[in-house]
């Protein structure tokens, strides 16, 4: 895929590994969303274990990419940031390898964005609600059956 690819050159161009550079890619864009990561969300959202997120944070921090924080309001809760130099290096490559990405935004008619919008709104919604049934534990009591079924 095409954003695979991007995300290939993001690392290279941060001197990070490919898992490493999605990571980060992650932690800026919830920064940018207004809140930090957590790390458990941070594990769910990259397929991998929490222990595995925990050293993966680790290098990041290491490099000068992302610092943990206590969350003010709970000091049980720790949130993951870029730092500085994290949105320096993403900014510019994105000022780089955006231009295309860029153009095509700017090409697309009002009404086509919002229709597709729209549509990416309710593609979210549903598979936030499928992701929270399945944490639920649904999936689990259903394996059994699925697998007889085949």
């Amino acid at each position: 895929m095409a954003s695979d690819e991007l995300n290939r050159h993001l690392s290279t161009w941060l001197g990070l590994s490919a898992a490493d550079a999605e990571a980060l890619g992650r932690i800026v864009w919830a920064d940018r969303a207004g809140h930090p990561m957590s790390p458990i969300e941070l594990a769910r959202q990259i397929g991998m274990t929490s222990g595995a997120v925990s050293v993966l944070i680790d290098r990041l921090e290491r490099a000068g990419f992302a610092s943990r924080h206590r969350d003010e309001g709970d000091r049980r809760r720790v949130g993951v940031r870029p730092t500085p130099s994290a949105l320096e290096g993403v900014s510019a490559f994105l000022d780089l390898a955006g231009a295309e990405i860029a153009a095509a935004v700017r090409e697309t008619p009002a009404e086509e964005v919002r229709v597709v919008r729209a549509f990416l709104e309710r593609m979210t919604s549903a598979s936030a609600d499928a992701n929270a049934r399945l944490r639920s534990g649904v999936a689990a009591r259903g394996a059994g059956s699925a697998r007889a079924v085949g």
